[in-house]
């Protein structure tokens, strides 16, 4: 997979994207030929115990990007960029940019933001650095604007097919679109020539991504409207642990098989 193939992709094939922060999951994404796995700066939530995305470092994402490209040496990998690497200049975001592709061996990166980021778009694309954007719900701004539904209005879906024109013209090869009405997410993918994929934003994108997690039930208290759980993790976790407790508080582990003996 390569950025060109997935702007190929575009109303020939629905995109497959989840979220990874591990080599131990990784492994099985690669070994099922996932479309893109995306590293996100939702390991804050997902994984580190953050309360929101906007704690997590360059450090910490390129140790992720660096287990998941451990785990998965055949797959498409895109980085997040997390908040303030990119945002504060265009030369440190390109800069930034560049370490995560080099330290991590991600094959792009993503970063949040429409017209206003167009520039450092175009910068990071023109020294070769491939680049997916995402606009609508931005978890890094929920300190200014919150977790709102965007496109709720016609005023509002103008505004996103602006920042999905400005960021397309500035080089993405595609952009996630989160939390927006069906009918904007819709409108948006219609008047752009790559790819669009949907978290929150209903069945009209070209390709979906969740946060593998929440797909896999890993949390009881994560439910969201725009999941769908493919498993209870959580359940089956619990019960084996239990299991184990019990086994080993009435001696029944480690059992015959389980133990070694001089020859």
């Amino acid at each position: 997979m390569t950025a060109g193939k997935i702007m190929s992709m575009k109303n020939r094939e629905k995109i497959v994207m989840l979220t990874c922060y591990d080599s131990l999951t990784a492994k099985i994404l690669d070994e099922l030929r996932i479309d893109i796995i995306l590293v996100g700066d939702s390991a804050g939530t997902a994984f580190a115990g953050y309360k929101s995305t906007l704690p997590m470092t360059m450090d910490e994402m390129i140790y992720h990007a660096s287990a998941v490209r451990r785990g998965a040496p055949d797959s498409f990998i895109i980085g997040d960029m997390p908040f303030l690497s990119y945002g504060t200049s265009i030369e440190e975001g390109v800069r930034n940019a560049g370490r995560f592709l080099k330290e991590s061996h991600a094959d792009a990166v993503k970063l949040e933001g429409g017209k206003a980021f167009a520039g450092v778009i175009s910068a990071m694309t023109e020294v070769g650095i491939p680049v997916m954007g995402h606009i609508g719900l931005k978890p890094q701004s929920i300190r200014r604007f919150g977790h709102k539904i965007a496109g709720k209005t016609a005023e509002q879906t103008s505004e996103l097919v602006s920042d999905a024109l400005s960021i397309t013209q500035a080089g993405v090869f595609s952009f996630v679109i989160e939390g927006t009405t069906e009918e904007a997410a819709r409108e948006v993918t219609e008047k752009v020539k790559v790819p669009t994929i949907g978290i929150g934003a209903g069945r009209y994108t070209d390709g979906q991504v969740l946060v593998i997690t929440d797909l896999l039930g890993v949390d009881k208290d994560m439910n969201f409207k725009h999941n769908k759980k493919y498993a209870d993790l959580y359940g089956i976790i619990k019960a084996a642990v239990s299991s184990y407790s019990g086994e080993v508080k009435s001696g029944l582990f480690p059992a015959e098989d389980q133990v070694f003996h001089r020859e």
